[in-house]
């Protein structure tokens, strides 16, 4: 059973350790940010960092965490996919606190492209996640796309939304949560 779980891991090795590397290093580049924005600015908008901010870290987050699970040695499939699997439910619940976390925001509404960005497609992806270690015993090669599907889009939605908080932190108002509007 262990050369068949690294059989079926070993061709991903390469991919998650780039979007591993790519998740740490991106997830440093939001603690730089976050350091460099303090005082008064940052404290009014506590609202908008829990809804905005921090699901980008934890996107991040979840990308590297998948990453190492799937780059480890494993006997069997069956671990890994429990581990994943509460990785993409929790990343579904989480969402579910950021919806509530948005809709709360008092001196912000969230538009569409918020909704689809911080909300939507990480729900998807984190859904893909899910579903991937669902059928991870069974159905190995389908299942690693998925997977890999879910983190690459965790990393692309984490990159566009740090790129909108950065430029919110550089030229926004600073009465509002990170917006693209």
């Amino acid at each position: 059973m262990t050369d068949a779980a690294a059989a079926v891991l070993a061709p991903w090795s390469s991919f998650y350790v780039m979007v591993g590397s790519s998740a740490a290093a991106l997830t440093g580049l939001m603690f730089v940010v976050i350091t460099l924005v303090t005082g008064e600015r940052l404290r009014q908008n506590q609202g908008g960092l829990s809804a905005f901010s921090t699901p980008t870290v934890a996107h991040f987050g979840a990308a590297l965490f998948v990453a190492g699970v799937l780059v480890a040695p494993w006997r069997t499939l069956v671990h890994p996919a429990v581990l994943l699997g509460l990785a993409g439910f929790c990343g579904v619940v989480y969402l579910f606190r950021v919806m509530h976390l948005t809709r709360r925001l008092s001196t912000y509404r969230a538009d569409i492209e918020d909704w689809a960005w911080y909300t939507i497609l990480p729900f998807a992806a984190y859904g893909a996640i899910l579903a991937g270690a669902i059928l991870l015993p069974r159905i190995p090669v389908e299942a690693l796309f998925t997977l890999a599907g879910g983190s690459a889009l965790l990393i692309f939605i984490g990159i566009r939304n740090a790129w909108d908080i950065v430029t919110y932190i550089a030229i926004g108002d600073p009465n509002q949560p990170p917006s693209s509007g």
